[in-house]
């Protein structure tokens, strides 16, 4: 008989109504919105702070670089020494002291120059300072030589080279940042659902196998049955808190607009003057519709067939992984000897995305990477936006299809017999010995 709708409907309901996942359902979305609201807010209060910093050019030199900003000011001192200047502005509580010793020599200038403060300086403050200096001494330097700055600046010339194929079809910069981010997207998702849920099916299998229930199913269903049912219906469950997240969640934003009388739809006066400036502005309309164009040009019916097919299988291999390993053991802490090979392959999948597809998405490892089972749902979603012939990606999906079949097999060999097993902690050798059983 198969129990298989059994199991799995048991699953389901058992995760849904267990309280510990209904507070979560139903916290994580105000502890993840309360936690961007808290750094928005932090980040704003640590914006809004204005630095002062006091410049004592010796020179003369260089006073003309430093322009003030709404977070930065720049006070220059004048007709004091060094010491009355360290104490002026130690005095009046600035951000530093910038001291530029006196000299006539441009070239030995960008060596005689240093920030006091009371504290180490900011690294980015202090980036965006020599830059300023930089420039500043480089202009002087063309001066002296009798080179015309205007005329340096009316020659610098900005180069878009129009990328076009063989075959007529035209991509660019953009083409590839887009397809980058969706590829990203899609395989971090993928990566963070196999971590959350497949520790979940894991916990779930060493939770019944000590409460001893495990004994009692076990003598009416063949172990195949139990696994499937266990991964399918953990696998609803997630994605039934899934989308509780994405309506909670969006229920709690509008909530919050309204409460706080913030419109989340219409932009205020001074957000609606950026966009109308930003939308004439030529050069950025370009760039918008180049985005826009690029999106549309991706193969998206492909995409979403891709990402629905490979996400399923490429966490059911996993899951299925996961519930050998709780099977195994006795807790969760005899399972960190046996996550970390499983974890490999995903981390490296990640890694080959970001680093190898980006730069050559048909080359041989990208290629190689994208067949290969426990790689290939991220490295192929990840390949796809940059155009895949339709036969890879079947191909691959066949390998992952197979190789989810013979994994579950190899799992269930592992789980009959450690579902049992209690008091010892499993070797490598002992799978061994049980899946030939």
């Amino acid at each position: 008989m198969n129990y298989l709708p059994l199991i799995i409907k048991r699953e389901y309901l058992t995760k849904i109504k267990n309280k510990s996942f209904i507070v979560m359902t139903f916290l994580s979305p105000v502890l993840m919105i309360f936690l961007a609201l808290a750094v928005a807010y932090l980040t704003q209060k640590n914006n809004d702070k204005t630095r002062v910093i006091s410049v004592l050019d010796e020179s003369g030199l260089l006073y003309d670089a430093f322009i003030s900003s709404s977070k930065l000011k720049y006070q220059k001192l004048h007709n004091v020494s060094l010491e009355e200047a360290r104490q002026l502005v130690e005095e009046a509580s600035s951000y530093g002291l910038l001291h530029i010793t006196k000299t006539n020599n441009l070239n030995r200038l960008s060596n005689h120059i240093k920030f006091y403060s009371k504290e180490a300086a900011s690294l980015s403050l202090i980036t965006k300072v020599e830059g300023l200096l930089a420039r500043k001494i480089t202009q002087l330097k063309l001066q002296n030589y009798g080179v015309s700055l205007d005329k340096i600046k009316t020659s610098k010339t900005k180069v878009n080279i129009i990328q076009e194929s063989f075959k007529g079809k035209k991509t660019s910069k953009i083409d590839g940042f887009i397809k980058l981010a969706f590829g990203g997207a899609a395989g971090y998702l993928l990566f963070m659902f196999i971590i959350i849920y497949g520790n979940m099916i894991m916990r779930s299998v060493i939770e019944e196998k000590t409460n001893r229930v495990i004994e009692v199913i076990i003598s009416s269903v063949k172990p195949v049955q139990l696994m499937l049912g266990k991964i399918i219906g953990t696998s609803l469950a997630g994605v039934t808190q899934f989308i509780v997240w994405i309506i909670f969640g969006g229920a709690i934003l509008i909530g919050l607009s309204v409460f706080l009388d913030v419109d989340l739809v219409n932009q205020s006066p001074i957000q609606q003057n950026i966009a109308v400036q930003a939308l004439e502005n030529q050069n950025l309309k370009i760039q918008i519709q180049e985005v826009v164009t690029s999106f549309f040009k991706m193969p998206i019916l492909n995409l979403i067939v891709a990402f629905v097919l490979f996400f399923i299988l490429g966490y059911l291999l996993y899951s299925s992984i996961y519930a050998a390993i709780g099977a195994a053991v006795d807790s969760e802490t005899d399972t960190q000897q046996f996550l970390l090979p499983v974890m490999m392959p995903l981390i490296l999948s990640v890694y080959i995305g970001f680093f190898t597809v980006i730069e050559n998405p048909h080359g041989t490892i990208s290629t190689v990477f994208s067949f290969i089972p426990f790689t290939s749902p991220v490295v192929m979603l990840m390949r796809i936006p940059f155009g895949v012939p339709v036969w890879q990606q079947v191909v691959a999906l066949l390998i992952l299809l197979v190789s989810f079949g013979i994994m579950v097999w190899f799992a269930s060999k592992i789980y009959r017999v450690g579902i049992l097993m209690y008091g010892k902690k499993p070797s490598y050798k002992d799978l061994v010995k049980w899946i030939k059983y």
